[in-house]
Formats: C-alpha cells, sequence, structure tokens
C-alpha cells in the first residue's frame, strides 16, 4: 500500500479504537526495557528496547573551552545518526532532517530541564570544562524514536563516570567513580495526532500517517521543562491540553523502566 492509503486505513481503524497492532490508543509496546552500562568504552551508555525499536545510546566526555556565553558552563552536544542499518527509510551520508530533529528534540529535553548541572562541569572559567556529547544509534527503527532515543540518553548520562584527568590529559582508559552532576530526571513522551484520534507509541506506519504530534518533557517532581510541537497540522489549544496530560500520564511507565 501507497502512504496514502496507509494513513487511510490507520484513521479507519483509529475511529473504531483500534491500532494496526491491536493495542489501545494509549498503550505502549511491550517489551519496554533499558540495560546501562552496555559499552564498555564509552563514558556512559544504555540500550532501549520499545518492542521491536531498539537503540544505543553512547555518552563520551572530554575537556574544551567553554562557550563564550556560558564560560562558567560545560557544554552539551547532542547527534543522532541515521543509518540504512535500522531501516531502509534512511540513507548514508551527512545527518539528514530526521537525524536532526531528532538530535534537537533531546537535546532541548536535557537541556531545558536542567538535568545535568553544568555550573559544576566548569574547571576553569572561561578557559576550562568538561563537554558532554550524546550520540544516539537506532539499531532498529520499528517507530517512536523521540521517547526510545530520549530514554536512553537519560538512562546513558545516569551512568556516566567522568574519565581519568590530571589537569593536562584526559585518560580514556581509566574511569573513576565519579558521576555527572544530575538533578530531577526528565521523563519524554511523543504524543500523536492522527485524524481526531491521539496515540502514544507509534509504529512505522502511524508516524508516517501522523498529522502532528506533541514531544512533552516533564520531570520526576511533576514540573514541566519543554514542549516540542511536530508534524503539518495545527493543534488546538484543546489538543494541547490533552495531549499534556497524556504525556505526564503515560511518563510514568517509562519512568519504571528507568529504576
Amino acid at each position: 500500500m501507497n502512504d496514502r492509503m496507509i494513513k487511510e486505513h490507520v484513521e479507519t481503524l483509529l475511529k473504531k479504537d483500534r491500532r494496526l497492532d491491536g493495542r489501545k490508543l494509549t498503550e505502549y509496546r511491550k517489551p519496554i526495557s533499558v540495560e546501562s552500562g552496555f559499552i564498555e568504552t564509552a563514558e556512559g551508555s544504555a540500550r532501549v528496547i520499545i518492542g521491536d525499536t531498539e537503540v544505543l545510546v553512547g555518552v563520551k566526555m572530554g575537556v574544551e573551552t567553554p562557550y563564550p556565553d556560558t564560560p562558567n558552563k560545560g557544554n552539551l552536544m547532542v547527534n543522532a545518526e541515521l543509518t540504512p542499518l535500522s531501516s531502509p527509510e534512511f540513507e548514508s551520508g551527512p545527518p539528514g532532517i530526521q537525524s536532526i530533529e531528532l538530535a534537537r528534540v533531546i537535546d532541548r529535553a536535557i537541556r531545558e530541564s536542567k538535568f545535568i548541572d553544568s555550573e559544576k562541569l566548569c574547571i576553569e572559567e572561561g578557559e576550562k570544562v568538561w563537554s558532554v556529547m550524546v550520540d544516539i544509534s537506532p539499531v532498529n527503527d520499528a517507530g517512536n524514536l523521540f521517547d526510545a532515543g530520549a530514554l536512553g540518553a537519560i538512562a546513558a548520562l545516569k551512568s556516566a563516570r567522568f574519565p581519568g584527568y590530571d589537569g593536562e590529559r584526559v585518560d580514556y582508559k581509566k574511569h573513576t567513580d565519579k558521576k555527572l552532576p544530575l538533578r530531577k530526571t526528565p521523563i519524554s513522551v511523543t504524543v500523536h495526532k492522527i485524524g481526531d484520534k491521539l496515540i502514544v507509541d507509534p509504529i512505522s506506519d502511524e508516524e508516517k500517517s501522523s498529522d502532528a504530534r506533541l514531544t512533552v518533557v516533564h520531570r520526576e517532581d511533576g514540573k514541566m521543562c519543554a514542549l516540542q510541537k511536530g508534524g503539518t497540522m495545527p493543534l488546538s489549544s484543546d489538543d494541547i491540553a490533552k495531549m499534556i496530560d497524556l504525556g505526564i500520564e503515560k511518563g510514568k511507565e517509562l519512568a519504571k523502566a528507568l529504576e
């Protein structure tokens, strides 16, 4: 079936409160699993599985010059690499729009929640700070990389340990017991609107049928951190309110996986 036919089929099922794989509209696929410390050579890492979607996340740390506008804060960089290995939809080469958007949404969740206490990453103001680099690599894209990637990024940061550093050189062969300075954990849930129905954790065909999506980021203490809208269709204030409520409610399931 072409994309138009898939969308019509998806919308027909949703009108009956049914989905392509038989789930309820607001039900996540199973299993939801998080395995930390998956990559020994990284400072932090995680493997996340949601249904058939699998993502690896690695954290590397280095000593660099701070950004001019934040001389007393560490640097954060989030990258996502979408390769043909994970989906025939992706192509080799420079990052495409999907890679850039995935990295940007996850970066915003980490940054806006102030999950990392970046001032404690400062070594010498204006001269040296720790840089934290998060690399997201899907192994199998069966839908919902936004939630799987964000969950993996948080788990990898939680598992991260500083490498050895003598004031001049970073020793990547030595991992210390010192953890990253972290605050309250952010949880990211992306809610999709298809027709007049709201769903979570879409599979690939449902993502293609999505009219709009809203990524809802809140901390474990309930504080809202960020909202990121995607898709071509507008959302009403009522849509947004319902999507926020649903995102916060479903975030409890993802928070349990992190435990």
